[in-house]
C-alpha cells in the first residue's frame, strides 16, 4: 500500500499537467460559457484525468493517449466550427426563440423542456420582472437567455436624449506593481514616465514606495502605498 503512494503522487502531478496544457490548447471557451459539446468535452477530460490520478490499476501511457485524442478531437471540431456554419450549428447547437413578438412559444418551451417558472426566473436574472415588457427572449447556445424589451420599456440612451456622449475613455492602465514600474505598459500606452515622477512628486512618493499605481479610465492616477497609515484596520483579528 505504501509503495502505491509515490505513483498517486506522480499520476495527479501528471493529471494536473495536461489537464492544464490542454485547457491552454483549447481555450478559454471549454472553461466559459459552455456549449453542449463544450460540457461534454469538459466532462469527459475531469474523468480521463481524474482516472489517471488515482487509478493505479490504468497504465499511465494508456490514458495519455485517450486524453490527448480527446484534446484532438475536442480541437478538430472547434475548428470545423469556425470554417463551417453547418458544423457550427450541429455541435454547438442554434438560439432557441422562447419568446416572439410578446408571444410565449409554447412548443420550443416544450421542446427544451422549459417551464415557466424557469423562465420567469431567468428573465428576473435579466433584470426583467413583468414578463408583459418581453419583446423578445433567446435561449443561447450556452444556455444564457438573451432578452430583448418592448421599446416603451427599453432604458433611455443618451442618443434618445440627443446627449453627447463625449470622449471615448481609455482601458485602466498599470503603471507601478510591487514598487517597480511596469516599463512596457507605460510604453505600449504612450504614458509619460515624466508625467508619472511628476504625479508621484506631487504626492511625495517614490516608486519603491508604491504597491500599485493604475491610470484610471478618467486619465487620474490611482496610488496605493505600502505604507496605508492606518492605525485599526478593520480586519485585524
Amino acid at each position: 500500500m505504501m509503495s502505491e503512494y509515490p505513483e498517486v503522487i506522480v499520476r495527479t502531478i501528471l493529471s494536473f499537467s495536461i489537464l492544464f496544457i490542454g485547457a491552454r490548447i483549447l481555450g478559454k471557451q471549454t472553461i466559459s460559457q459552455m456549449t453542449l459539446f463544450d460540457f461534454i468535452a469538459a466532462s469527459s477530460l475531469g474523468a480521463i484525468t481524474a482516472n489517471l490520478s488515482f487509478n493505479t490499476k490504468l497504465p499511465i501511457h494508456y490514458t495519455v493517449i485517450a486524453y490527448i485524442i480527446f484534446v484532438a478531437i475536442i480541437y478538430l471540431v472547434a475548428y470545423l466550427s469556425m470554417k463551417n456554419r453547418s458544423a457550427r450549428g450541429f455541435f454547438a447547437g442554434k438560439p432557441t426563440i422562447i419568446i416572439q413578438n410578446g408571444k410565449i412559444l409554447e412548443h420550443n418551451m416544450k421542446t427544451m423542456r422549459y417551464t415557466i417558472d424557469y423562465l420567469n426566473q431567468q428573465l428576473r436574472v435579466n433584470d426583467v420582472f413583468d414578463i408583459s415588457q418581453v419583446q423578445t427572449a433567446i435561449i443561447e447556445t450556452n444556455g444564457s437567455m438573451s432578452v430583448e424589451v418592448k421599446p416603451e420599456f427599453a432604458p433611455v440612451t443618451r442618443q434618445d436624449l440627443g446627449i453627447f456622449a463625449g470622449h471615448k475613455k481609455n482601458f485602466a492602465v498599470e503603471l507601478i506593481m510591487d514598487g517597480q514600474l511596469v516599463a512596457k505598459n507605460l510604453e505600449e500606452n504612450h504614458v509619460s514616465e515624466k508625467w508619472l515622477r511628476k504625479e508621484l512628486d506631487r504626492r511625495n512618493l517614490k516608486t519603491e514606495d508604491v504597491v500599485y499605481a493604475v491610470r484610471g479610465s478618467n486619465g487620474r492616477l490611482f496610488v496605493d502605498t505600502y505604507d496605508d497609515h492606518i492605525t485599526s484596520p478593520l480586519d485585524k483579528e
